[in-house]
């Protein structure tokens, strides 16, 4: 008897759960530095539930169009383009772009990054510095303007900056990349604030150590020493970010904005 009522309940409680996942059909994302790593985890997730996804690269061409190929042959809608996204000039022929192929832009996910030296404070210069705050200050707020009149004429959009957690943690010998990740976050904040009025969100996910390719050369001890200070005794991984980012790009976080939201195992509270 239980069973023949769970089979027929089943169909029912799937459907309600179909329903309820977080959809992302008919709109379009741009997600920067996706070729790999935590940008493919997030382009992934974003074209897994349903968005047609923008995959940005700068020197990674053949992992990014395997990328897309491999999404698309899910039946997932995506597509390679190449942007230098400190380049004005080279973003707004990206956007142009994009918007031919997929229409308007409604998610923006800049996440490109490049080189993270270690420098003491005696040999850090002020160029280490903008080094890091070309990709995490003028990077996002070139790739935000050059969508944003679309998005508040539509009186929607999504923002999602990729952040870290070293703003909580203040890192030694890290200070450029520290500062520059700050001025992110203050930046995604006061955004926010603006940008409400006008149906847009924005929010910043700061992931932990997750590891990627970029970390490949971490020792088994560095990488033990730090699990050791996780209250959930683990890493994360690149599909942990993904799926944050598109649940903060989806409707069920509609309400959610000006947030910075930890993807580390509770390494860092607030």
């Amino acid at each position: 008897m239980v069973l023949r009522i769970a089979e027929r309940l089943l169909p029912v409680y799937v459907a309600e759960y179909t329903q309820s996942v977080p959809s992302l059909k008919d709109k379009t994302a741009l997600v920067t530095g996706a070729s790999r790593g935590l940008g493919a985890a997030i382009a992934t997730a974003l074209a897994e539930q349903g968005a047609r996804v923008a995959v940005n690269y700068f020197a990674s061409e053949g992992r990014a169009e395997q990328l897309c190929w491999d999404l698309n042959s899910r039946s997932c809608t995506t597509r390679a383009f190449r942007a230098d996204v400190r380049d004005e000039s080279q973003i707004a022929a990206m956007v142009r772009e994009i918007e031919k192929s997929f229409g308007h832009i409604d998610i923006l996910v800049p996440n490109a990054t490049g080189h993270q030296p270690f420098l003491s404070i005696e040999e850090q210069t002020w160029q280490s510095h903008m080094d890091q705050l070309e990709f995490f200050v003028k990077s996002p707020l070139l790739l935000l303007q050059s969508v944003l009149s679309g998005m508040k004429e539509r009186r929607f959009g999504r923002v999602i900056q990729v952040g870290s957690e070293v703003v909580e943690l203040g890192n030694p010998r890290f200070a450029n990349y520290v500062a520059a990740k700050g001025a992110q976050l203050a930046a995604t904040r006061s955004w926010a604030r603006e940008l409400a009025p006008f149906g847009i969100t924005v929010n910043l996910v700061a992931p932990g150590w997750i590891p990627t390719d970029r970390s490949v050369d971490a020792t088994k001890e560095e990488k033990q020493a730090y699990i050791d200070r996780v209250p959930m005794q683990h890493m994360g991984t690149p599909e942990d970010v993904g799926r944050t980012v598109a649940f903060l790009a989806s409707d069920a976080a509609r309400f959610i904005t000006g947030q910075k939201i930890a993807v580390n195992g509770g390494n860092t509270l607030e």
